[in-house]
């Protein structure tokens, strides 16, 4: 059998990530895609898909500092069927992506934007990923060309684990 998804579009909320007791990480967001179509009366009408994600190891790492709620993303992964049973004993369930695979879709302009915005700065309060410190106190009035670099914590990984 084959399992395989590939879906295209924005980011609902920031990715929130917890680690295991072993330390492996675990990112959850969800996806919003769209179709567009006409129906049998010649209406022009838009189909709106949510669709939850989840990342593992490095990559939900990632997802978590570069990424935030309206980010475009093309993913790729397996298709899961999740189950469980509510507080009022009703058994409940829904389809999420276990996502393999991960390109950040928005332009470098796009991302500066966002960040002088305080989109890459902002507080996070499920936020579990350590970011360093910063060693200064942030200018008040910095230019926007220099928003990006002085707000991203660095993180030491090589060219072939960065997905884009």
């Amino acid at each position: 059998m084959y399992n395989k998804i590939i879906l295209a579009g924005n980011l609902t909320r920031d990715v929130e990530v917890r680690y295991t007791q072993g330390g492996s990480a675990i990112g959850n967001t969800a996806i919003a895609t769209s179709r567009k179509f006409k129906s049998q009366t010649g209406e022009q009408k838009e189909e709106v898909l949510f669709v939850d994600l989840t990342f593992f190891g490095r990559t939900a790492e990632i997802a978590n500092q570069y990424l935030r709620k309206g980010s475009k993303v093309l993913v790729d992964g397996r298709l899961k069927l999740d189950q469980w049973t509510a507080q009022d004993g009703t058994k409940r369930s829904k389809h999420s992506v276990t996502v393999e695979n991960l390109q950040m879709l928005d332009s470098k302009r796009d991302s500066e934007q966002m960040a002088a915005q305080g989109g890459y700065n902002a507080p996070q309060q499920h936020d579990t990923y350590a970011q360093p410190a910063p060693s200064q106190p942030a200018p008040q009035a910095a230019p926007q060309q220099q928003a990006p670099t002085q707000t991203i914590p660095e993180i030491d990984i090589s060219e072939d684990e960065i997905p884009f």
